[in-house]
């Protein structure tokens, strides 16, 4: 078995990472098990004192408790015996040609999204503007004295008397399992 580096040594006692490297990495739900037995197995001083009193705001227990030392979160533990466990990978690092790269392959595909967003923009302006001139048209041009482009504009009778037949039943993403009701009839208002 050899041994850790002196940097990885300090790191291993600061962040309280067991020493030993095995040769073939802990599984990650072996690993969590164990650590998280170890600790809950071993409650410290607070834990005890927190399962014991009840919960108070008063400052005598708060200070009580402050005495007792830092609270030890297992995720934080574990979080950190995985980032910094010997056999974890190094994180990637770029040269500055090769995160150049990235960056300009990046920024071009930015740069193409905006335009792709801005081509739809004009497109779905130019289509308003079209209906708005159709609409202008058969106001003003139809020779009728626009009583075309009343009528078509009127909004009488929508979700008034009842909802439309497409709102009778919820949204869903299957059909339903009796199909279509061929034999509905609209009720006869009295």
């Amino acid at each position: 078995m050899k041994s850790l580096s002196p940097a990885l040594a300090s790191l291993a006692n600061v962040f309280k990472i067991p020493m030993s490297m095995a040769p073939v990495r802990p599984s990650i739900s072996r690993a969590c098990h164990e650590t998280l037995n170890r600790q809950t197995q071993q409650p410290g001083p607070v834990t005890a004192a927190l399962q014991s009193a009840s919960f108070s705001t008063t400052s005598a227990m708060a200070a009580r408790k402050a005495n007792n030392g830092p609270v030890i979160d297992k995720r934080i533990t574990l979080i950190r015996y995985f980032l910094h466990h010997p056999l974890t990978p190094r994180p990637l690092r770029f040269s500055r040609n090769r995160y150049l790269r990235h960056w300009t392959i990046h920024r071009a595909w930015q740069l193409f999204q905006a335009q792709q967003r801005r081509k739809h923009e004009l497109e779905m302006m130019r289509q308003y503007q079209s209906m708005q001139d159709a609409c202008e048209e058969l106001r003003t041009g139809a020779g009728d004295g626009g009583k075309l482009f009343r009528v078509s504009m009127n909004k009488k009778g929508i979700f008034t008397d009842m909802f439309p037949i497409e709102y009778a039943r919820m949204q869903t993403e299957t059909p339903p399992s009796d199909g279509w009701n061929y034999d509905w009839k609209k009720p006869v208002r009295k």
